[in-house]
């Protein structure tokens, strides 16, 4: 019960940071990328803080972090994930839903990040797109991100990888970093609690360009589940025999 009022309190004061931290570097980050990315990394590393000492919860980062162009395909189980891959990398931005461009504070910055919005049902054509962008100089250099299974999965469910991101390895024709994670162990997809331990996020070694969308989606996968499975056995959950084709799936 304890432990539920503090995550009650943690989620409710974690929003109002994100509003006040959001409108203090809103000036700074309508006229400099770099200022809507110190923004975004300030905020993170406050919520590292925060939920540390609140609801027990410490986020490491594992593996060699990328600092050249690459194309980052990660497991996705909550909003914690988001934050320690952004924070972590030095010019992360994402591939995203367009509806995160109207929402208050967050669409802000996700604009001045170029983060790339797709629509649903129409993904093919926001790849398209991207990749137009990149080979034309348009695009600013960094690390681009995008969850391969199209959506936050819980622990112990079981989403299909989705074609996006072989099609987007493949004419990119950089490497791809998988990362996984156990964070949704302690910070879940939907609802308040939060319980102790140590969330996770690991960079596995990159896949090469080159290799054919079906052997690389294969062994995305592949790699990306069984080191998940691994850092959620540590963190004390058992994916094993409860796994569940996903709703959206």
């Amino acid at each position: 019960m304890i432990q539920y009022f503090r995550s009650l309190f943690f989620v409710g004061h974690i929003y109002v940071m994100m509003l006040l931290v959001g409108v203090a570097f809103a000036p700074y980050a309508i006229v400099s990328r770099h200022g809507a990315r110190a923004a975004c990394k300030t905020y993170s590393r406050y919520v590292f803080w925060s939920m540390r000492w609140m609801v027990g919860i410490r986020a490491e980062v594992r593996g060699a972090v990328p600092d050249g162009e690459v194309l980052i395909a990660a497991k996705h189980q909550s909003f914690l994930d988001i934050m320690m891959i952004f924070t972590a990398l030095p010019s992360a931005k994402f591939i995203m839903k367009r509806e995160i461009l109207w929402t208050p504070i967050i669409g802000l910055y996700a604009k001045r990040l170029e983060c790339v919005p797709v629509e649903r049902g129409k993904r093919g054509a926001a790849i398209a797109k991207m990749v137009q962008d990149v080979e034309a100089g348009r695009a600013t250099p960094g690390q681009l991100i995008i969850y391969s299974q199209g959506t936050r999965v819980a622990p112990g469910i079981k989403a299909p990888y989705k074609v996006g991101t072989a099609i987007l390895y493949e004419q990119l024709n950089q490497p791809c970093v998988p990362v996984a994670t156990n964070v949704g162990v302690f910070w879940p997809r939907k609802g308040i609690m939060r319980k102790p331990g140590t969330a996770v996020v690991q960079f596995l070694p990159p896949i090469t360009p080159g290799k054919d969308r079906e052997t690389f989606l294969a062994e995305l996968e592949e790699t990306v589940e069984a080191q998940s499975d691994a850092l959620m056995r540590q963190g004390g959950f058992e994916p094993n025999g409860v796994h569940q084709k996903h709703p959206g799936a």
